[in-house]
């Protein structure tokens, strides 16, 4: 896996659990004080996120690390797209 994909891997991840918390990406932008183009760069996997704005972002999704770094379904999704 490269650099890329891991990107990607994780923006799906995020985009994933931002839609389950039925948040926009402005509303997330809002409550993490993050830019919504920023938060649509990070799901696109155009951003290499930090660790710093990874814990911003479950801070304000209420979720721990753990379920942002759980990327079982976006990996199964990705693998059957190959």
């Amino acid at each position: 896996m490269n650099q890329l994909d891991i990107k990607l891997l994780f923006g799906n991840r995020l985009k994933q659990v931002r839609k389950d918390k039925h948040l926009s990406q402005e509303q997330l932008a809002q409550k993490s004080g993050l830019t919504r183009s920023y938060i649509s760069d990070v799901e696109r996997g155009s951003r290499n996120i930090s660790l710093e704005n990874i814990y911003t972002l479950s801070l304000a999704l209420d979720v721990t690390l753990s379920v942002l770094f759980d990327l079982s379904d976006v990996l199964i999704t990705h693998r059957s797209h190959e």
